[in-house]
């Protein structure tokens, strides 16, 4: 079980973790041990998250999400397979966590009318500056 926060917690049969061999160098033991890890995670067929929380977290997820609606998450920094599962882990926590903030809906405003006057008063001596720029008439 992943907890998320403190009413919120993914079942681990929600999520499935496959252990592959890490890319990069690392001599002997590298060819030897699956240490990174992928980590997927149903986002669409949840039943653990609301779905407002669901649709904020298929646009935090971006590229790692899949047509299908499966996130896939990948960690592979430690030689250590149980860091890089906690680690993979702990990120998916964070992501859940960043969709669980409902923004702040923006609200509308009109400019005020001495902002309008300020705005047009600068533009009027920016045409001014630029209007003394050009070639001298002959009068």
């Amino acid at each position: 079980m992943i907890q998320i926060t403190d009413n919120l917690a993914l079942d681990d049969d929600e999520i499935s973790e496959r252990f592959v061999k890490a890319s990069g160098p690392g001599g002997q033991h590298v060819n030897k041990t699956s240490s990174a890890v992928e980590l997927r995670f149903n986002v669409r067929e949840s039943p653990s998250l609301a779905p407002d929380v669901k649709a904020r977290l298929e646009r935090l997820a971006g590229s790692r999400l899949t047509q299908e609606g499966v996130l896939i998450l990948f960690s592979q920094g430690t030689r250590s397979q149980e860091m890089n599962r906690q680690e993979v882990r702990e990120r998916l926590a964070e992501l859940i966590r960043r969709a669980l903030h409902r923004p702040k809906p923006r609200k509308a405003t009109k400019p005020t009318y001495s902002s309008k006057l300020k705005r047009l008063d600068s533009k009027t001596r920016r045409g001014g500056v630029k209007s003394l720029r050009g070639k001298p008439t002959a009068d």
